[in-house]
């Protein structure tokens, strides 16, 4: 099956990505923050049929593109397990941008080098983090990547027709899941400056090919892309002529998109934000950037553009996401496999010189001394700091949770010990045991407090399976775990109004209704032996109240 020690090393890698990215699938629901929001979103898309505009709830959804969600209803279709349905785009969507460093690696300098490309952008930790949730940013990570890719190959390696125009579509797909899609195109900047200044790639000059009426078409394929979603969707908007939908592609094209750019309304966070990010989530890759910062300098003095552009591209994104005050930290992680394609040469030297193995090993020893010490507070400690945790996180026993760190800790243990003149095999080991584990043991005993599935599976024992209820003051996990069809009165909508309504529902048919609300819009007219409270979750408290208790509530 293994013919050379390539092919061998290359499945290897694809196991272990597979391993370290899927292990979980299956095992629990969609989790806050967002993962319930875009699953309810699909589930209520397969259930009306309407796959044009997303609704949240009785309300228009527009704060995001549905691509993601059109995936997940996709997916729904064929397996019809939702548990399996709303993880499975961030697994594919994880497998081919890797499948694009190797490949992008391999091509630009060899195929060993694609491997180490592929391994140190898996391994980051706000990688394989988040390529385990259902958010938007796997998937914009992939089409930006795929675009990247297809620039390159013909920028660096062309020309390349073809891959020059898939390219501009994957950006056009890219900016229809999430408009930073679009700073894709921002690799042709360092591209000109390249050309102009006489730049190479494997001996060969970087040029744009601008006299080749071929380069001049690529931006109809961007249009096109954009086009799968944008036409369908603003012609039905205009064949409705209702203020609600005007509403929302003003909302979704405009104050979702620039004005939240120029006028970051949350997430506030300081300039050097991202620094830290780099710094810390982008570990243990970026422990290298001591050694790794001079070595790229000497490669872009001989002009090496295989450095420049990717280098260039990521610099460029990470300024123009801390220019405003809102960021989060998914926000540069399209960068991390350009700067993985551009650290993956300068890593089997540096793995071979004492200062970087001392600190690959120290971290090492850090993270399983804090596993070992976190897994045996919880499984045998009983003090104040983790009865707090279990409290916020709904958990009646902590036990289950650090016997797992603690089996974490055991792994890199036993991998520092047994490779410790191969480093790079102890980290692939500790790291992918500690995921692989989380998926396995920790998605199970975390789902229920974090994905609501157990308070709502609380909620429906207490009502009867004949009752009616409502919700108020919920969250997305609410309505997605709810076991039977619940009423809901809005989202966004102003809470008064939403009160009002739900007091006039329970009021209709007092005997048979319920409404389960949060501690903080709770309507002041009810009584506090009337309230009826269930189990903490997600870090917020819940109470059940039956129609007959808002009797003297006003009509």
């Amino acid at each position: 099956m293994f013919e050379t020690r390539s092919s061998r090393d290359t499945w290897l890698f694809w196991i272990a990505a597979l391993l370290i990215v899927g292990a979980g699938i299956g095992l629990r629901d969609p989790w806050p923050a967002d993962e319930p929001r875009f699953a309810l979103v699909a589930k209520q898309m397969v259930e009306s049929g309407n796959w044009l505009f997303p609704h949240r709830g009785i309300e228009l959804y527009s704060d995001k593109p549905p691509m993601l969600m059109w995936l997940q209803a996709t997916f729904f279709e064929i397996f019809h397990n939702w548990r399996v349905a709303f993880l499975l785009p961030s697994l594919l969507a994880t497998l081919a941008t890797l499948a694009c460093v190797k490949d992008l690696g391999k091509r630009l300098w060899t195929p060993k080098i694609g491997l180490w490309a592929a391994w140190a952008v898996l391994l980051a930790f706000q990688f394989a983090y988040q390529s385990k949730k259902a958010q938007i940013d796997p998937l914009v990570t992939c089409f930006i990547t795929v675009a990247n890719y297809g620039l390159l190959r013909h920028l660096l390696l062309g020309p390349n027709w073809r891959w020059w125009w898939i390219g501009w579509f994957f950006a056009g797909l890219g900016t229809i899941t999430k408009g930073v899609g679009v700073l894709a195109l921002l690799m042709l900047l360092p591209a000109i400056f390249a050309s102009v200044r006489g730049w190479q790639s494997r001996g060969q000059r970087v040029s744009l090919h601008l006299r080749d009426w071929r380069f001049w078409i690529a931006p109809v394929f961007f249009v096109i892309a954009m086009c799968i979603w944008l036409v369908p969707m603003v012609l039905a908007v205009r064949s409705h002529h209702d203020p609600v939908y005007d509403a929302y592609l003003n909302d979704i094209l405009f104050h979702q998109t620039a004005k939240r750019y120029a006028q970051s309304w949350d997430h506030a966070q300081p300039w050097w934000y991202f620094i830290v990010v780099v710094l810390g989530m982008w570990l243990p890759a970026m422990l290298a950037l001591p050694w790794a910062i001079p070595a790229w300098k000497r490669r872009l003095q001989r002009l090496d553009a295989r450095y420049l552009l990717p280098l260039a591209w990521g610099v460029l994104l990470v300024i123009f996401f801390s220019i405003p005050s809102g960021k989060r930290d998914v926000y540069i992680m399209p960068v991390l496999p350009m700067w993985g394609l551009a650290l993956a040469p300068l890593l089997p030297g540096l793995l071979k010189k004492a200062w970087p193995r001392r600190l690959l090993t120290t971290v090492l020893a850090v993270m399983a001394v804090g596993l070992v010490i976190g897994g045996a507070l919880l499984a045998f400690g009983h003090s104040k700091s983790t009865t707090r945790f279990l409290t916020e996180r709904g958990l009646e026993s902590g036990v289950g949770i650090g016997w797992m760190l603690l089996a974490m800790g055991a792994g890199v243990v036993v991998a520092l010990a047994w490779w410790r003149k191969r480093l790079e095999i102890a980290t692939i080991v500790s790291l992918g045991t500690m995921w692989v584990l989380f998926g396995v043991f920790g998605y199970p005993l975390l789902n229920d407090s974090s994905s609501a599935r157990g308070l709502m599976r609380d909620v429906g024992a207490r009502i009867g399976p004949d009752a009616q209820l409502a919700l108020l003051g919920w969250k997305e996990q609410n309505l997605l775990m709810a076991d039977r069809p619940a009423t809901n009165f809005g989202f966004t909508r102003d809470m008064q109004a939403q009160t009002t309504d739900a007091i006039h529902w329970l009021q209709a048919d007092p005997q048979h209704r319920w409404l389960l609300v949060q501690d903080t819009v709770l309507p002041k007219c009810i009584p506090d032996s009337a309230l009826e409270q269930v189990p903490h979750s997600n870090r917020r408290t819940w109470y059940l109240v039956r129609g007959v208790a808002v009797a003297d509530c006003p009509h």
